[in-house]
């Protein structure tokens, strides 16, 4: 039977994960080297308020925070509201707006896995042809984007778009250690790596100077190029606010945004 960690051994696991050590945290969090010592080895049981002010500073994120508070002997601190709940009404409405608002470019709004939660009418000109059992609820951004038979065979650059996918996912399980988001990790690191490469010489995209990695993909015989951006929420008190994430895809150059704002 395995045991449950301790707050201190818990702790003491995010502080070595952000590289900080005994003295930096207490100096940060207005406490004691020998404090922090006393609360990592068990000798001394931390307030509830002087667990969330080390989660704060060890940037642990919030469902971890409430861990913290349970394996201290406190109830937890954050809420965990369904998306469909009506006191979060005027967020999916605000959330609606913003994609909406985006079109004709492409948006879309997911959760800690990559659930797609929300997306616009540009997401669903880049998913023209894929097939119905990859687009059966919940979408899956990660699937969708590296399955064989997904968007993986237009995209262009699939080794290079992949590998940053991939990177950004490690860093997430780093952060979260997220049992949903390895399973996820290890499905889609699994995937053959298919798609047509870029040709040396192909034309515009090779001219364009690119400010961020692209992403380049095929879309009824034109290529469009775009850079992403990724947005969540400020001081979230709310499992299920903070794990979202709002991803736009912004057109890396004039001949796609050309292509989007065409009738």
């Amino acid at each position: 039977m395995t045991s449950t960690p301790s707050v201190g051994a818990l702790l003491r696991t995010w502080r070595e994960r952000r590289g900080i050590s005994q003295l930096e945290l207490a100096g940060r969090a207005d406490s004691s080297s020998r404090h922090i010592s006393f609360v990592e080895t068990g000798r001394s049981r931390p307030s509830k308020e002087m667990v969330l002010r080390l989660a704060d500073h060890l940037d642990v994120p919030v469902r971890e925070r409430n861990t913290l508070l349970l394996a201290a002997g406190y109830a937890p601190h954050y809420t965990q509201t369904p998306l469909d709940d009506p006191s979060l009404g005027v967020l999916r409405e605000g959330l609606e707006r913003l994609l909406t608002g985006y079109e004709p470019y492409p948006a879309l709004v997911v959760d800690a896995t990559y659930d797609v939660v929300a997306a616009n009418r540009g997401i669903a000109m880049l998913l023209d042809g894929v097939p119905e059992h990859l687009l059966v609820p919940p979408l899956n951004a990660m699937r969708i984007t590296l399955h064989p038979q997904g968007l993986a065979p237009r995209i262009r650059n699939l080794g290079e778009w992949r590998g940053h996918l991939l990177a950004q996912m490690e860093r997430q399980i780093a952060l979260s250690r997220s049992a949903p988001l390895r399973a996820l990790y290890e499905e889609v690191s699994g995937y053959p790596v298919t798609g047509r490469p870029r040709e040396a010489g192909a034309g515009a995209e090779e001219a364009v100077p690119y400010i961020a990695l692209p992403l380049l993909i095929e879309h009824d015989g034109h290529l469009l190029s775009f850079v992403s951006s990724i947005a969540t929420f400020n001081t979230p008190t709310d499992v299920t606010v903070a794990e979202l994430a709002v991803e736009t895809l912004l057109p890396a150059d004039a001949a796609t945004a050309k292509y989007l704002r065409s009738p």
